[in-house]
């Protein structure tokens, strides 16, 4: 597990030291690795169309806009400029599920580390970043800014809305449907969350990504995934608030959860597909910088692919 990328969130945890710390231990570190160069991260899908033409025989044939060539009855392909400036929007989940973690790093610490860092790397090259808070409702929605104040904000919204109970099981359509009507602007757009959620949030989310850059950073925790032999404990569904006692010396029991664990992999991965998105898996126990330079890797993928 990662110690050193996180500040314990406590009362002197403030928004300057905990962005002091990730510049220190985390950015920097990036900066050596990467020499400065954060197009892998932030440029690559962020097109906008300059031109349609006629198709070349050098052309990539995934270029081609197959409705202007229906009606021109001849190949054309859209060809594309990147645009420098870039907006980002931080779509976040703040569901109870996401307080689940080890209790020095839970999901919500390595969604403020993530957030914090993406955003100080953005607005020091002067773009802008909002951001909308939502637990099954909108509760806030920072508009996007420039600058280290703009960071900080972030940060502080992220401190003091800590995940809680909403009554019901996340459902983050109506998120998506609030980012498509708000975001106005082609920007990237960062959807962090657990996705404990509900399903049907495929659609809006495909509806979402054909306007804009979006990027699914999905965080997880091992616990979640395969149950630890710690004797008899209570357990609670933090989304419902069911409880139950269970008995984690039981192999069959710990086989069972594997399995319905692999199960919920499978039903994600599969709704990630329809909705046309790649995720970014980021769990508790990662280092940070390695989970950054991962999403270079896969920007890169993207890149390629268009």
């Amino acid at each position: 597990m990662n110690t050193a990328t996180s500040v314990k969130l406590n009362e002197s945890a403030t928004p300057d030291r905990i962005l002091r710390h990730l510049d220190w231990h985390v950015v920097r570190r990036l900066d050596g690795i990467l020499q400065g160069d954060y197009r892998s991260l932030f440029f690559g899908a962020g097109m906008e169309l300059a031109e349609l033409r006629e198709y070349q025989t050098e052309d990539d044939a995934r270029t081609i806009d197959w409705n202007v060539t229906a009606r021109m009855n001849s190949p054309y392909v859209r060809q594309y400029t990147e645009d420098r400036e870039i907006t980002a929007w931080f779509l976040l989940d703040l569901s109870p599920s996401m307080a689940f973690g080890a209790l020095e790093r839970p999901k919500q610490t390595v969604m403020l580390d993530f957030v914090a860092t993406l955003a100080l790397l953005l607005t020091r090259n002067g773009n802008r970043v909002g951001a909308i808070f939502y637990n099954n409702r909108v509760e806030a929605m920072v508009p996007p800014r420039g600058g280290r104040a703009q960071v900080l904000r972030l940060i502080d919204d992220l401190v003091t809305r800590e995940p809680s109970s909403s009554g019901s099981m996340t459902d983050l359509t109506p998120l998506l449907a609030s980012a498509a009507n708000v975001i106005q602007r082609r920007s990237l757009v960062f959807l962090v969350s657990d996705f404990v959620c509900l399903p049907g949030w495929a659609g809006p989310a495909n509806l979402l990504s054909q306007r804009h850059d979006v990027l699914p950073i999905r965080l997880w925790d091992p616990r979640e995934v395969e149950l630890p032999d710690v004797g008899v404990i209570l357990v609670e569904d933090s989304e419902t608030g069911e409880q139950l006692t269970v008995d984690t010396s039981d192999k069959n029991l710990r086989r069972r959860f594997y399995e319905a664990a692999q199960r919920r992999e499978s039903e994600l991965a599969e709704t990630f597909t329809r909705a046309g998105v790649l995720p970014l898996s980021l769990s508790t126990e990662e280092d940070l910088v390695g989970a950054i330079l991962r999403f270079a890797a896969l920007r890169k993928r993207m890149r390629r692919r268009r």
